[in-house]
């Protein structure tokens, strides 16, 4: 997030002496991106960060690929994924490229017998259900529905729950996850047609500083592969920090939609942006108000891009028999638009409470075994009158 932040206690200058109460020093770590030329933050550790005492078996976690080359819609179930204790073995890929992936999980359990990094990707959390508290290195985070959870690669941490029942949407992407780059000026601020502002940005809190040795276990996401490293101090002993690279939390409720006299296009709801990719909300607001308009989307060509949504909440005005959890893929080559009846049912309307999160892709996505087994069947040929 291209703005400044700090927390507990950090030096004067920089790359200097930093010392605790007994005259020892500090370990000064610097968290970037995109080598050191991207987003950073300076953290000041109580002990060495890099004390690993043992490295366990590594296992794969790497998408088994039903589908290389896609041409056909798809409707997956996304509340047919079950339900799984532990946080990372809940989480299932359905959708994948080069570019990024798209997960589903329904975790019952707090992560809270080891810490978690993944060193591939920055991670969005969308919270479709439950409530917690994101716990990271650098400070806490609490959640709830509707939230995004940006989390910046390297960043460890572990998800907390209030309860079992918990849905999570998320996409792993192999480049940066920024605010879209036509919302800000030359100095990072974002501008006053931004549908949202720093104001509804949640930065970390509660800075959490353990000093405690013993061993510690780090899993950490690599090139399709989880490695497992037992650390001889706690990873979240941080007492300070600053700069630029950490995770934050956005409400989908606090974006402000664009409207105009006639239906906007989808970029109007651009929420972030990424390489190879672009994440849109679909909130509730009011419809095209020019006395002709057909508040319905118009029937467009897929051409360039795969176009993902996931249903969240309320009626999804274009789309029939839509239920929550439910994710959509459109893929590039071919025209797509309302499902019969819509378009007529739209004309005269003047609000919408949808809710949806939508991921456009600029490459094509591959379509996963476990994406086959939410498959409804019958997507495809939905647009038949």
């Amino acid at each position: 997030m291209p703005f400044y932040h700090k927390l507990g206690k950090i030096p004067h200058k920089r790359h200097t002496t930093f010392k605790k109460p007994d005259g020892s020093l500090h370990y000064e770590q610097l968290f970037g991106t995109v080598g050191f030329d991207g987003m950073s933050s300076l953290l000041y550790h109580l002990q060495r960060p890099t004390q690993v005492k043992e490295i366990l078996d590594s296992y794969d976690v790497s998408p088994k690929i039903a589908v290389e080359k896609n041409m056909k819609a798809y409707a997956l179930k996304g509340f047919n994924v079950k339900p799984i204790e532990d946080y990372l073995e809940s989480r299932v890929p359905v959708l994948v490229n080069s570019d990024c992936h798209i997960v589903l999980a329904a975790p019952t359990k707090s992560q809270t017998e080891y810490f978690y990094k993944n060193a591939d990707c920055d991670e969005m959390i969308f919270v479709h259900k439950g409530s917690g508290k994101l716990r990271t290195l650098v400070g806490n985070i609490e959640f709830s529905y509707g939230d995004y959870l940006i989390i910046p690669r390297g960043m460890i941490y572990q998800m907390e729950f209030d309860t079992q029942d918990n849905r999570l949407f998320i996409v792993e992407s192999f480049s940066p996850m920024y605010t879209p780059k036509r919302y800000r000026n030359n100095f990072g601020q974002l501008l006053e047609h931004s549908p949202y502002c720093e104001r509804d940005i949640r930065r970390p809190t509660n800075l959490e500083t353990h000093d405690e040795k013993g061993e510690f276990l780090i899993k950490v996401k690599k090139e399709g592969m989880i490695h497992q490293y037992v650390y001889a101090t706690h990873p979240f002993d941080v007492v300070g920090w600053d700069g630029y690279n950490f995770p934050y939390a956005f409400s989908i409720h606090d974006f402000e939609p664009i409207t105009g006299r006639v239906h906007q296009p989808p970029p109007v709801h651009q929420t972030f942006e990424a390489g190879g990719f672009v994440v849109c909300s679909f909130c509730p607001r009011l419809y095209d108000y020019h006395p002709q308009s057909i508040p319905a989307p118009y029937n467009h060509s897929n051409i360039d891009s795969d176009e993902v949504l996931y249903y969240v909440d309320g009626d999804f005005m274009s789309r029939n028999n839509v239920e929550h959890g439910l994710i959509t893929l459109h893929p590039g080559g071919i025209p797509h638009g309302p499902h019969p009846g819509a378009m007529e049912r739209s004309i005269g309307q003047t609000v919408t409470e949808e809710l949806a999160v939508m991921v456009d892709t600029f490459r094509p996505l591959k379509v996963t075994e476990a994406a086959l087994k939410l498959d409804d069947g019958k997507y495809w040929k939905s647009w038949i009158e």
